[in-house]
């Protein structure tokens, strides 16, 4: 039976069509094992997940497009105008309709070659902090301390200043304190690094220091300084705010609340 649909004509008969579904089928399992082999390949290389599953899962749809035209074409459908017609209508939707998941794309790309962050990671986007729970090709998901899950186009990830707290083996915890003004300082400052030196989570090297940082409307302000293991960041710093509030009370060291003199003359 010979029809006409869309100015194409096109022979059709239950082998043609059988024929069609055969090569449909076939097919699509087919793309199925060149994905499965790429995916394989692709583990074993050192090429950024976030890149292999792009160029993967691209080259599946040119694949499973190829396919269909093959199923077309049996009809005796030529299939030259239609990849014309697919090009030129590709070329307009990218152009004015995809400009922002080009940029994502292109900014997930960046991300995955940098690598700036990676999954399971705890880094700050854009005044955001949280964990990253998925480094995908358009977004990028982050999970509060408060159990949110915050999903962030990649565009504005690239674009933001990214800060990643759990990249490096150590970090500085950093607590500050301060102390009245009439205070024995060399004393002061020898307490606060007695409990840091104290702490079993706090390293030799870098050697901890404790350093005057201002002189403050109602305090020397002093800043404690320890470094530890960046898992151990937290319960370190909990553990020397609370200890030196704890040290300096048991030595009778004052720490002071802002105060304000207020002197009434009498005329």
């Amino acid at each position: 039976m010979l029809i006409s649909l869309m100015g194409y004509s096109m022979s059709i008969n239950l082998i043609l069509i059988l024929k069609a579904i055969l090569i449909l089928v076939l097919g699509y399992f087919a793309v199925k094992v060149v994905s499965s082999i790429l995916e394989n390949g692709a583990k074993k290389s050192k090429i950024p997940e976030l890149v292999s599953e792009f160029v993967i899962k691209l080259f599946s749809a040119i694949l499973y497009v190829f396919v269909i035209l093959l199923a077309v074409g049996v009809f005796g459908v030529e299939t030259g105008p239609i990849i014309l017609g697919l090009s030129a209508s590709l070329g307009l939707i990218l152009g004015f309709g995809l400009q922002d998941t080009l940029t994502n794309l292109t900014s997930g790309l960046w991300i995955a070659v940098m690598k700036p962050l990676d999954k399971d990671e705890t880094v700050q986007i854009g005044g955001i902090t949280g964990k990253i729970v998925e480094v995908g090709i358009m977004a990028t998901k982050l999970l509060t301390p408060d159990n949110v899950v915050i999903t962030i186009p990649n565009k504005l990830v690239w674009g933001s200043p990214i800060t990643n707290y759990t990249r490096m083996d150590l970090r500085r915890v950093d607590v500050a304190v301060g102390v009245s003004y009439g205070e024995n300082l060399d004393n002061a400052l020898s307490k606060a690094l007695e409990l840091i030196s104290e702490h079993p989570k706090v390293l030799k090297d870098p050697a901890p220091a404790v350093v005057v940082t201002g002189l403050g409307e109602s305090s020397v302000d002093l800043q404690l300084r320890a470094w530890t293991k960046t898992g151990d960041y937290w319960g370190v710093k909990g553990d020397l705010t609370k200890g030196i509030y704890e040290k300096y009370g048991k030595e009778g060291i004052e720490i002071p609340f802002p105060q304000m003199d207020i002197h009434v003359h009498k005329y």
